[in-house]
C-alpha cells in the first residue's frame, strides 16, 4: 500500500474575511487559519505515513514578502522530510507573483518543477509524478502539450494548476477540458486553481481538493484535502479535514413564532445543533431570519436587539460566531394587525414616493455624492456601473419604508 496526499490553494497568510472577527476571542483561533490548515495536512501526512505531498500550486496568497512565513513553512517542511515525505510543488498564478521560493532554501525533500515541465520518481517505488508550473502570474494558453508521455508498467500522477473549461468566481488560467485530460494516460490527475472540491472523474482520476481553509462566505463549508491510497494498481481517494473555521449559512424559520421567548428558544436550538454538527474549530455563521408570523413589524422594528441577542446566543455554544443576520422575506399573517388609517395612509403614500422617477433620481445622485467620498478602487467594488446605483436606491428606499412602518405598525403589540 502507497499513500500520497494531495493539496492545493493554501493561499498561506491570506486573511479571513467576516466582520465576526471584529470579537478578540474569535481573531485569536482564527487569525493564522491557513497556517493551521496546512500544520493539519503536514500532521496528516506524518500520521497517515504518506510517501508523498503534492501541492498543485498557490501555496502562497501574493507578492507581499514575509520572513515568518518563510521561517513557518521551512518548519512544517523540515517535519515532513524528518519523516522521509517528498514534497511535489507546481507554482500556480499567486505563486508566480510571489518571489519567496526564488531567495529562501527549501529542504532537501521539495521538488519544484519548472515551468517547462518535468518528472520525479518517488523514492524507489513504481510511481512518477509529472508536473508543470506557471512561469508568470497568468497562463491564458493550455499547459497540457508540456506534459510527457507516462512511463509504463508505473502508476504515474500529473499536477496541474487549471481552472478547466472554466469555474464561476475564478480566472480562466491553464484551461482544457476533462475530456482532453482522460485521453493523456495518466492515472490521477492532482488540480488545483478552483476553491471547491470536486472529483470530476475516477477513470481516470482527476480531483480538484479545494481550498483546505475557506476564506469568506463564499467558500461555505468544512475544507480538506485529498488522501490517495494506490494498492497495485487500483486507487482510491478519502477526504481528510483541514480547515481551523468554516463559514456556514443557517436560517432560521417564524412560522408558528408567537412570542420573543419562543423564537429565541429556536434560535438556540437551531445554533446548538449547527455547533454540534461543526466540523473545523470554529464555525462563522450567516443567519437568514424569514417566514410568516404574526409579529412581522415587531420583529423587524427591533432588528437591532435582536442582533446583539443572536450574536450572544452563538457565543455562548463557544464555537460559533456571527458573520452577519439577514431578516429577510418576512411577512404578515394576514389580519393579525387592525392598522390605523393613518398608517394605511402613511404606507401608501411612502409606496408612491418611492416609485416617482425624481425621487429615485435624487436619491441615486445623493449616493453617488456620498460614495465619492470613498477610495475608487473600493468604489467601484460597491457601485460598479449605473445599474448598481439604482438598485442601491431601490434597496435603500425599501429598507427606509419599511423601517418607518416597522416603528409604527410594531407599537401595535
Amino acid at each position: 500500500m502507497i499513500k500520497i496526499l494531495h493539496t492545493a490553494d493554501v493561499h498561506l497568510d491570506s486573511p479571513l474575511k467576516s466582520l465576526a472577527l471584529r470579537d478578540p476571542e474569535l481573531q485569536e483561533k482564527v487569525q493564522t487559519a491557513t497556517r493551521t490548515a496546512f500544520m493539519r495536512i503536514v500532521d496528516t501526512a506524518v500520521s497517515e505515513e504518506v510517501e508523498a505531498l503534492l501541492i498543485s500550486g498557490d501555496l502562497f496568497d501574493g507578492a507581499e514578502r514575509s520572513a515568518k512565513t518563510a521561517a513557518f513553512l521551512i518548519e512544517q517542511l523540515d517535519r515532513l522530510q524528518n519523516s522521509g515525505i517528498i514534497v511535489f510543488y507546481i507554482k500556480g498564478n499567486h505563486d508566480a507573483e510571489n518571489p519567496m521560493t526564488g531567495e529562501i532554501r527549501l529542504p532537501e525533500n521539495v521538488r519544484i518543477f519548472e515551468s517547462r515541465g518535468g518528472k520525479f520518481r518517488v523514492g524507489n517505488l513504481d510511481v512518477w509524478v509529472h508536473g508543470v508550473s506557471f512561469s508568470a502570474k497568468q497562463a491564458p494558453e493550455s499547459l497540457l502539450p508540456k506534459f510527457g508521455t507516462p512511463e509504463p508498467d508505473a502508476i504515474n500522477i500529473a499536477m496541474l494548476h487549471t481552472s478547466l473549461a472554466g469555474s464561476q468566481g475564478h480566472d480562466t488560467y491553464a484551461p482544457c477540458s476533462v475530456a482532453e485530460i482522460t485521453k493523456m494516460g495518466f492515472d490521477y490527475w492532482a488540480l488545483g486553481h478552483v476553491h471547491k472540491r470536486q472529483v470530476h472523474c475516477q477513470s481516470p482520476w482527476i480531483v480538484m481538493p479545494g481550498i483546505p481553509q475557506g476564506r469568506d462566505i463564499g467558500e461555505l463549508g468544512p475544507k480538506s484535502a485529498t488522501l490517495i491510497t494506490i494498492v497495485g494498481k487500483d486507487i482510491t481517494v478519502s477526504e481528510v479535514p483541514t480547515s481551523a473555521a468554516e463559514f456556514i449559512e443557517v436560517r432560521v424559520a417564524l412560522d408558528g413564532i408567537e412570542s420573543d421567548g419562543e423564537l429565541r428558544d429556536h434560535i438556540r436550538t437551531v445554533l446548538s445543533e449547527t455547533a454540534q454538527g461543526l466540523i473545523s474549530d470554529a464555525g462563522l455563521v450567516r443567519l437568514t431570519i424569514g417566514g410568516k408570523t404574526r409579529r412581522k413589524w415587531q420583529i423587524l422594528r427591533d432588528q437591532d436587539s435582536w442582533r446583539e441577542v443572536v450574536a450572544e446566543i452563538a457565543r455562548s455554544t463557544g464555537v460559533l460566531w456571527m458573520e452577519r443576520i439577514k431578516f429577510e422575506n418576512i411577512t404578515e399573517i394576514e389580519g393579525t394587525i387592525a392598522d390605523g388609517s393613518a398608517i394605511t395612509e402613511l404606507e401608501r403614500l411612502m409606496d408612491e414616493i418611492r416609485l416617482e422617477p425624481a425621487f429615485a433620481s435624487e436619491l441615486t445622485t445623493s449616493i453617488k455624492t456620498i460614495l465619492a467620498e470613498i477610495p475608487p478602487k473600493r468604489r467601484s467594488i460597491l457601485m460598479p456601473d449605473e445599474a448598481a446605483a439604482e438598485e442601491l436606491a431601490h434597496a435603500l428606499s425599501e429598507t427606509g419604508a419599511a423601517g418607518v412602518l416597522a416603528a409604527m405598525k410594531g407599537a401595535s403589540e
